[in-house]
């Protein structure tokens, strides 16, 4: 898939990945990852791209992210400048694979650690492919002090029931549209329309 994404494109985003990761690289501007992103996300519409949902299986950790504000003369919703995510807070996604479930089927893991606080959200997920559309919920809650876990809890998300979840339209549900998914990185937009590149956790 890499190979039909323009080059300055790839370079840019293997960049931050490798600069975020401490090796020996130029950190990109938020302004240059940014266009990076969105000529992606053209790319990836245009040429109608699908990632399969096994290569989003893993644990990714969130490099940079933008956020959305609503702008009332242009009656909709602008993309913030976006900002890389301070190396001492550490927020990974992580998605896996239940085969008794069915295909594109699994669970989410959402986790922020701040040490000596770790907050953990999981749920279920479901992958179409369509437009590679991953919808989720979270529906349990895991809170870890000092590496002992001192609440762990269903929790009621506000969306769904879990067990009504498959049979949820994705329209309804929270969801991250993927755009570029490769070996080392993938990026998405989600729902309330901010972009998000994360690594993959090595």
């Amino acid at each position: 898939m890499m190979a039909e994404l323009k080059s300055d494109v790839v370079t840019v985003l293997s960049q931050a990945a490798a600069a975020y990761r401490g090796e020996k690289a130029t950190r990109p501007s938020a302004e240059i990852l940014v266009n990076a992103l969105l000529e992606a996300e053209k790319t990836a519409k245009q040429q109608r791209l699908n990632y399969g949902f096994e290569s989003l299986i893993g644990k990714w950790r969130l490099c940079f992210a933008t956020g959305t504000k609503k702008v009332r003369e242009r009656g909709g919703i602008v993309l913030g400048k976006g900002l890389y995510v301070p190396k001492f807070v550490g927020i990974h996604i992580s998605f896996s694979a239940n085969i008794e479930q069915g295909l594109g089927k699994g669970e989410i893991g959402n986790q922020v650690e701040l040490f000596p606080l770790l907050l953990k959200l999981t749920g279920p997920i479901q992958y179409t492919g369509k437009k590679n559309l991953l919808a989720f919920d979270f529906n349990n809650m895991l809170i870890s002090l000092f590496g002992r876990i001192v609440y762990n809890k269903k929790i009621r998300s506000g969306k769904v029931k879990s067990e009504d979840f498959y049979s949820q339209p994705i329209a309804k549900l929270p969801f991250f549209a993927f755009f570029i998914v490769t070996e080392d990185f993938i990026a998405a937009r989600g729902r309330s329309g901010g972009l998000a590149l994360w690594i993959r956790e090595k």
